[in-house]
């Protein structure tokens, strides 16, 4: 949100119905599933894809991690690049690019390709996150811009608990070729979607883009962007090896009804997120962070697993909806920019989660990844408390 001197140019008023644009907002949440399936799926289906590419199963793996590069790679350039396309013409772009990916990995037996494939689909999942959020702000009434966020959000969650299981259901059933032609599916459908439901916001006029390093300097800006960062190595560097860690516990055969926990909590979340965000945003997320540790915390020193995980889907479910509409408060005009820092930031953090927590699990084994979870969320939750006037100020305008 702009300071009290400086206009929102990037979030004009939408008619002020009292009542949230649904089907729009349900395409768009529709995207962020498609999203976050894509980057997803071959983990899914990683033993057929490997077998069906030539590959071994961990260089299969690293599809996923291509397309993660890709959107690292990408967001900030291209959301400067693209700062005057329309929103609309931008998202249209972004799902074709899930279209095209999709149907090239569904068809090739070659890795390389597939490979670039992926680099493709990582590529327009930066143009796609960059500016989903915004978007959402932009098509809803001024004072429910933090429940359209949420609504659009919980396809991340509901990718995770429910998209991700059907793929890999589809892809044992069918082949995992035939879960990529699904995501081909979704993609076109979406596309026919967007261009009838949503409608068009302009990008920024020519002449007032505003610059990274101004964007960082904004108040607020960089204290959302470290609890971001903190937050999602913390989680990734836990859920990556979760299975690691239940078969350490004893719970190597659960690891299915552990996630499947991680999920219902984490819908449950965002539900608790979306109707409060905008009034209690700074209480939501210090019990957010504060829950968070104590689900690590439980992990480590008792034996109450699937609560702990329960507690761990329900603080980290909204997650992404709290630190998208805090990053826009703080944004301001910038908000644009600043999604797209954020979500630069949260794949990177996803990409060294990953890494780190490999190093720990080789070096010190499962047990110590929630102790090193603690340990990222301790400076988080201190940033949010310090950050009263800007970042999480204790009210929004």
């Amino acid at each position: 949100m702009s300071d009290t001197t400086t206009r929102d140019t990037t979030t004009p008023a939408a008619p002020d119905t009292g009542r949230l644009p649904l089907r729009p907002l349900l395409a768009l949440a529709t995207a962020a599933f498609t999203t976050v399936l894509t980057e997803a799926l071959p983990a899914g289906v990683l033993p057929g894809m490997s077998a069906g590419l030539g590959v071994s199963e961990s260089a299969t793996g690293q599809l996923v991690t291509v397309y993660a590069i890709g959107t690292v790679a990408s967001t900030i350039p291209l959301a400067a690049a693209t700062a005057t396309w329309s929103r609309k013409r931008l998202l249209l772009a972004g799902v074709a690019g899930f279209a095209l990916a999709n149907t090239v990995t569904a068809v090739s037996s070659h890795f390389p390709l597939t490979l670039a494939a992926r680099l493709v689909a990582g590529v327009a999942a930066g143009v796609v996150w960059a500016l989903l959020a915004g978007y959402a702000r932009r098509i809803a009434p001024g004072h429910l811009r933090g429940k359209a966020t949420a609504l659009v959000m919980a396809g991340i969650p509901v990718a995770l608990s429910l998209g991700v299981p059907a793929g890999t259901f589809l892809g044992n059933a069918l082949g995992w070729r035939a879960a990529f032609w699904a995501m081909t599916v979704l993609a076109v459908v979406l596309l026919a979607w967007v261009a009838a439901t949503v409608p068009d916001r302009p990008g920024q006029p020519r002449g007032e883009r505003v610059a990274v390093l101004r964007t960082l300097a904004r108040p607020g800006v960089a204290p959302v962007l470290t609890v971001t960062l903190l937050f999602v190595l913390a989680h990734t560097v836990l859920y990556t090896y979760v299975a690691a860690y239940l078969a350490r516990v004893g719970l190597a055969d659960r690891v299915d009804a552990v996630l499947l926990v991680f999920g219902i909590a984490s819908v449950a979340g965002i539900w608790v997120v979306g109707a409060h965000v905008d009034r209690r945003l700074r209480l939501l997320v210090i019990a957010s962070a504060a829950l968070f540790a104590v689900a690590v915390t439980a992990l480590a020193l008792t034996p109450l697993v699937y609560v702990a995980v329960a507690l761990w889907g329900l603080a980290f479910g909204g997650a992404p909806t709290l630190l998208t509409t805090a990053v826009g408060d703080a944004g301001g005009e910038a908000a644009d920019s600043a999604q797209a820092l954020l979500v630069t930031l949260w794949n990177a953090g996803m990409a060294g989660g990953g890494v780190a927590g490999g190093v720990l699990l080789g070096q010190l084994g499962a047990g110590s990844l929630p102790w090193s979870a603690l340990a990222l969320l301790v400076p988080a939750l201190a940033v949010v408390v310090a950050a009263r006037a800007h970042g999480f100020p204790a009210s929004r305008r």
